[in-house]
């Protein structure tokens, strides 16, 4: 509404514009018939309104670029979010911007490595992503662990590189699963909707970054 409704006004003004110059241009004889007998505004108080109509929506745009996430993905090569203690690819999510966004949806794809993708070209939620990766033999804490960020779930802006935990994965899982996709869907401060899609396993079998065996 925040967004569409200085839009809305504004193409309603310039219909009025546009209505109110062929009127302009026609004859006294002609504007006495209708429908150019209908005056709708005089062009001073038109162009007033239109004066307020364009700002709102230039204010309103560079407000919505001012308080916009900026969201972001790492992955790195740690330990202590696996049982053992091995090494894990974890991989975190952050808001470079300066203000906050609350998470809308939170969805996940899973691509199996080789053989047929079964469910990995549909979209679910976590539970569903769980179900398909211990159905292909993984198991939660040794092989994995994927963090749930539900709907309201605030992502506050932050000027470092501090992470939120998406997930971790051993090698194991690394070499099994072809493609983790998180698809994340946030709210901003003026109610406009951010949508960002990454691929947890991206760059985890870069040599520079693989775990020593």
């Amino acid at each position: 509404m925040l967004f569409t409704a200085p839009l809305v006004m504004l193409g309603l003004l310039m219909l009025v514009l546009v209505w109110e110059s062929i009127r302009g241009n026609l004859t006294p004889e002609a504007r006495e018939h209708w429908p150019w007998r209908l005056q709708l505004l005089d062009m001073e108080a038109l162009g007033s309104l239109l004066a307020v109509a364009v700002g709102a929506v230039l204010a309103r745009a560079q407000y919505a670029r001012t308080v916009r996430p900026y969201l972001g993905w790492r992955g790195s090569w740690v330990r202590g979010h696996l049982c053992g203690d091995t090494q894990a690819w974890a991989v975190g999510i952050l808001n470079g911007g300066q203000h906050i966004a609350t998470v809308e949806s939170y969805d996940c794809q899973v691509v199996l490595a080789g053989g047929e993708r079964r469910a990995g070209t549909r979209w679910t939620d976590i539970t569903g992503a769980v179900e398909e990766l211990t159905g292909a033999g993984l198991v939660v804490a040794e092989d994995f662990q994927l963090a749930e960020l539900g709907p309201g779930f605030p992502l506050v802006g932050t000027g470092s590189y501090e992470t939120v935990l998406v997930g971790a994965f051993s090698k194991e899982f690394v070499d099994r699963v072809e493609a983790l996709h998180v698809r994340i869907r946030v709210t901003d401060l003026v109610g406009d909707s951010h949508e960002r899609i990454g691929d947890c396993m991206r760059g985890a079998r870069v040599n520079t970054f693989a775990p020593p065996d």
